[in-house]
């Protein structure tokens, strides 16, 4: 069973930069995507940011420019590099991870709280 534990979460004041981590269990080449979603209260659970296997990334509209999504192989970790932090980014950070067994297998960490204060 894939394992991906989240940190880097916290309380920051609107505009600065915060680092969240997602270490997986296992080599993360296995992988065919990476990313982090978010579910702020009262709201349904929104992608973020993804990386694939050969480092294409994808963004969602509202944190475009700010956000950069990376991987460290190496170290079986996913980054998300967040700037200019606003207060609607306010919500759970989730990783979450895609590979390929019998059918498309789908794992998910705890989340890590990020509050933004204005």
């Amino acid at each position: 069973q894939v394992q991906l534990v989240e940190s880097g979460g916290g309380l920051v004041q609107a505009g600065e930069s915060l680092r969240l981590s997602c270490v997986a269990s296992e080599n993360i080449f296995r992988f065919i995507v990476m990313g982090w979603y978010r579910q702020a209260p009262g709201k349904q659970r929104e992608l973020v940011a993804r990386i694939s296997s050969d480092g294409a990334t994808n963004y969602a509209d509202s944190v475009k420019e700010r956000f950069t999504v990376s991987r460290d192989n190496a170290k079986n970790t996913v980054y998300l590099q967040m700037n200019s932090r606003k207060p609607e980014d306010t919500a759970v950070y989730y990783c979450n991870s895609k590979k390929w067994g019998l059918e498309l297998m789908d794992y998910w960490g705890k989340g890590t709280l990020v509050t933004v204060s204005s």
